[in-house]
């Protein structure tokens, strides 16, 4: 008896140690492993180590696991068959007429106590608290693959041979999108921040041409204009930048600031062109996408650039304001936009879009 009771108590304890540090393995989160890998420490580093290279020490704990789990039946079973070698049917099932046997009771017993002791418990436990466990997880492991190594090198050959060639990262971008969506749910996360993560995750699908200013709409000036005729006919304009042209709209080269043009005005040189203080406009391709656009705003340290199509004609307009908004799927009015249908009529625009893009739902049109 007292051997079976060792049997079953080694096999469920090893099982049991298993199924937490594989629990741990699995639920150490990616950005936990890297700030300890970035604090330089031992278990950092290893932790770094493992769950790049998982299957290692996954195949070492699933072979020490079936080990036990063999060997310990294997050693019950065998106790139990010299115990109750020659013990008659502790009694018949009822309508079966089926014998039940110390050996199937103990069978039983085993088969629920790796259930629950080795299984069940242990994993919930390292989900729970991996954590804290994570210390003592890393060093198990790597006792386990230095004394399993041989078996654990031949565990991971065939995992390579069955593993998919399109296996990759751990998480896509559904996942982050989808987790962003959760941690709204559970409170983690305000709904305006769940919105710009997932805003970002598109970011690199949308297109300049789906953000900017069509030139049907640009408003623009001839460049032999007179600075202060122009003021005059545009007094209350809005735009901080606006594109100025040589002969027709379509032949866009440039752009004029509104406060030089106020400035020139006080100063007296209101009978000055427009074209005296003209600055050359940035021309990106209407395909270009939003983050190789951002970057290229920023690296020349432009607010407004030339979309043009494949053909170099003129598409539309451009803004950095542009790709914040559609960043952050939120319109930003100028503190100077202080007319009230003004503001109404680029909220209705950036709806379109945001609708378009499918930033804006329809239950946020109406908010």
């Amino acid at each position: 008896m007292g051997l079976l009771i060792s049997y079953a108590i080694l096999s469920i304890a090893f099982s049991f140690l298993c199924s937490i540090l594989e629990a741990v393995l699995l639920s150490v989160t990616p950005t936990y492993v890297e700030i300890e890998a970035q604090k330089g420490t031992a278990k950092g580093l290893a932790l770094k180590e493992m769950k790049a290279d998982i299957d290692r020490p996954l195949s070492a704990i699933l072979t020490l696991n079936t080990i036990a789990h063999t060997v310990g039946a294997m050693g019950v079973g065998a106790a139990a068959a010299t115990i109750w070698a020659n013990s008659a049917p502790l009694f018949t099932v009822p309508g079966l007429d089926i014998p039940v046997t110390p050996e199937v009771v103990v069978a039983v017993l085993m088969t629920l106590a790796i259930l629950l002791l080795s299984e069940i418990i242990p994993k919930t436990i390292g989900a729970s608290y991996w954590k804290s466990l994570t210390g003592f997880t890393v060093s198990s492991i790597k006792i386990i693959m230095f004394l399993l190594t041989p078996l654990v090198w031949v565990s991971q050959k065939i995992t390579q041979l069955l593993k998919s060639p399109g296996h990759g990262s751990v998480l896509s971008r559904q996942d982050f999108a989808t987790m962003a969506d959760i941690s709204v749910k559970t409170g983690v996360i305000k709904k305006g921040e769940s919105r710009i993560i997932n805003n970002l995750l598109t970011f690199n699908t949308v297109q300049a041409k789906d953000i900017m200013t069509p030139r049907t709409v640009v408003q623009a000036a001839a460049e032999n204009m007179a600075i202060e005729k122009f003021y005059d006919a545009h007094e209350n304009i809005r735009f901080s930048r606006i594109p100025i042209f040589k002969g027709n709209k379509d032949s866009i080269n440039g752009f004029v600031l509104k406060d030089e043009l106020l400035d020139n005005i006080i100063k007296k040189r209101g009978a000055s062109p427009l074209s005296s203080i003209k600055r050359d406009i940035m021309i990106v391709n209407e395909l270009m996408s939003l983050p190789d656009l951002f970057n290229q705003l920023m690296e020349k340290r432009e607010h407004i650039a030339l979309v043009v199509d494949e053909f170099g004609g003129m598409s539309g307009i451009v803004t950095m304001e542009d790709v914040i908004e559609t960043l952050l799927g939120l319109e930003i009015v100028d503190e100077l936009d202080g007319i009230a249908d003004m503001q109404a009529l680029a909220r209705k625009n950036w709806e379109k879009r945001a609708k378009i893009l499918g930033i804006l739902g329809d239950e946020e049109k109406g908010a």
